[in-house]
C-alpha cells in the first residue's frame, strides 16, 4: 500500500517493532520537563504519542502475522484493527485497552496537542499492556 509505513515481515519482527517504538516514545518525553501536570513541550509529546499508538498497531499486526494472516491483508485502518481485537480473546481488555491508547494518544496527544501527563501515561501504561499481552500469547 502506496504511503503506508514499512511492514513487518513476520511476528517477531512486528514485536522488536513494537517494543522499540514504545521505547522511543518514553525516550522522546524524557525530553520535555513536567510543570503542574503538564509537559511542557508540546512537540514531544505529539511524536511520542504519535509513536507509541503505532507500537500498538505494531504489535497487533505481531499477533495477526503469528495466526497467519499475510503481510498485505494487515489492517489499514482503527476500524480494522478493532475488529481485529474483537477476535482476539482477552476478556475485553485489549480492546478497552485500545480505545484508550487511541483517543489519549493518537486523538488528544498527536492530533490535539493534549499535554496532560496523566493522560499520555494512561496511554502508554494501555500500549505496554497490549504489547505484552499480544507478545506474550502470539495469537
Amino acid at each position: 500500500m502506496k504511503g503506508r509505513l514499512t511492514l513487518p515481515k513476520n511476528p517477531g519482527d512486528a514485536f522488536r517493532q513494537a517494543y522499540r517504538y514504545f521505547e522511543n516514545a518514553k525516550e522522546l518525553l524524557r525530553k520535555t520537563p513536567i510543570e503542574y501536570g503538564i509537559y511542557k513541550d508540546e512537540k514531544y509529546v505529539k511524536e511520542a504519542s504519535a509513536m507509541a499508538y503505532l507500537a500498538s498497531l505494531r504489535a497487533i499486526d505481531g499477533c495477526l502475522l503469528h495466526k497467519g494472516v499475510s503481510t498485505d491483508k494487515l489492517p489499514a485502518s482503527i476500524t480494522e484493527y478493532e475488529k481485529a481485537l474483537q477476535r482476539i480473546p482477552h476478556n475485553g481488555k485489549l480492546f478497552a485497552a485500545m480505545t484508550i491508547v487511541y483517543q489519549n494518544l493518537h486523538i488528544f496527544g498527536y492530533y490535539r496537542g493534549g499535554v496532560d501527563v496523566e493522560m499520555i501515561k494512561s496511554g502508554l501504561n494501555s500500549v505496554k499492556l497490549i504489547i505484552n499481552a499480544l507478545s506474550r500469547r502470539k495469537g
